[in-house]
């Protein structure tokens, strides 16, 4: 590991030097540059998958109720957030880590008839601060099984080496058992969306790739081209929203020609952006390629817009707090089961913990 870990520095020593001169690069510039100097090629299979914007429409909203820190409002979903297209959603179960500041909710909605895993993104830091540690991420971490395949080890430890990963594939195999095989879509946003991609690799692995659906919002880099390679035939049904010009997705930045030592996107990317002729505002959903990094799409633009990141179809993506990790639970939770509290994590559970132990279904 150490020999990799210090290509992993000298790695990252270049894109600091590189970085300065891309960022004075207009957008057209830098997308001439990827192309005439050796864009990064990948193969370009979307397995028959395309974008549906009526879903897209309904789970970003699950995306956003994730944020909200009122516990008790979020399990018996009477949240503010917890309206519209998610009426009738019967939560399972709430995992908190205070600690790491991370949270997730698994339950089964009406429509579609659907498992949904949610993450919420980060919220430790204002945006402004996230975004610029971001930055400087580095590939430190090879992917198990896949030895060209490195992603970063923050975004990976945050789903396999906390409590999250354990109490989701539980929830799902109690849901199973309870509603019968229903199909699962995984959603994210910002860092959630990072969490919900190695989530929902997780479990194509684990139970075929037909099961699970993936869909992110302003959702950064997470591995490279090995990894996004890997990933698109791992997880075919994909879809990673952007927004006009989110910085996020910008990030950490993509380099071609550090080849495997570059963060790289995996695919199906859709730029949500709005044009201006008059009086007449038409809102956009383009549809990009299979290469992850398509230049015609967010990359062709600047992408230093924090406003562009808390914002999708609409819908408010942030904190109900910014700036904190605070958590409410109330007095009174009779509707559900156990309320555990152990090494740092916060569970809502809608059956009793010890009953379900993970196992091979």
């Amino acid at each position: 590991m150490a020999p990799l870990r210090r290509a992993a520095s000298a790695a990252a020593v270049l894109l600091a030097l590189t970085g300065l001169f891309l960022l004075v690069l207009s957008p057209a510039d830098a997308a001439t540059a990827a192309v005439e100097g050796g864009e990064l090629r990948m193969k370009q299979s979307d397995g028959g998958y395309s974008y549906n914007s009526t879903l897209a429409h309904i789970l970003v909203e699950y995306a956003s109720a994730v944020y909200t820190s009122d516990l008790t409002s979020l399990l018996k979903w009477t949240c503010p957030r917890c309206e519209g297209h998610t009426k009738g959603f019967q939560m399972i179960e709430i995992i908190v880590d205070v600690e790491k500041c991370l949270q997730a909710f698994v339950g089964v909605a009406p429509d579609p008839r659907s498992i949904i895993i949610a993450f919420r993104g980060t919220q430790e830091h204002s945006a402004s601060n996230w975004i610029e540690d971001l930055f400087w991420k580095q590939l430190d971490v090879t992917y198990p099984g896949m030895p060209d395949a490195m992603v970063h080890h923050g975004f990976y430890s945050a789903y396999y080496n906390t409590t999250l990963r354990h109490e989701i594939l539980k929830s799902v195999q109690w849901a199973w058992k309870t509603y019968g095989r229903l199909p699962i879509n995984v959603v994210g946003h910002s860092m959630g969306g990072a969490l919900a991609s190695f989530c929902a690799l997780d479990l194509s692995v684990k139970w075929g790739s037909h099961k699970v659906q993936l869909i992110t919002f302003g959702q950064p880099r997470v591995g490279n081209p090995a990894f996004a390679e890997y990933f698109n035939e791992q997880v075919p049904r994909t879809i990673r929203v952007t927004h006009e010009n989110d910085i996020v997705p910008h990030l950490p930045p993509y380099f071609y020609y550090l080849g495997e030592w570059t963060y790289h996107h995996f695919a199906r990317e859709v730029w949500l952006r709005e044009t201006i002729v008059g009086n007449v505002v038409t809102r956009n959903e383009t549809v990009c390629d299979c290469s992850g990094e398509d230049p015609t799409c967010s990359r062709s633009v600047y992408g230093r817009s924090v406003a562009d990141h808390l914002e999708y179809y609409g819908v408010n993506l942030h904190a109900d707090s910014r700036g904190t990790c605070q958590f409410v639970i109330g007095a009174s939770n009779s509707a559900y089961g156990d309320i555990l509290q152990f090494d740092g994590t916060i569970i809502l559970s809608r059956y009793p913990q010890k009953r379900y132990p993970v196992e091979s279904i």
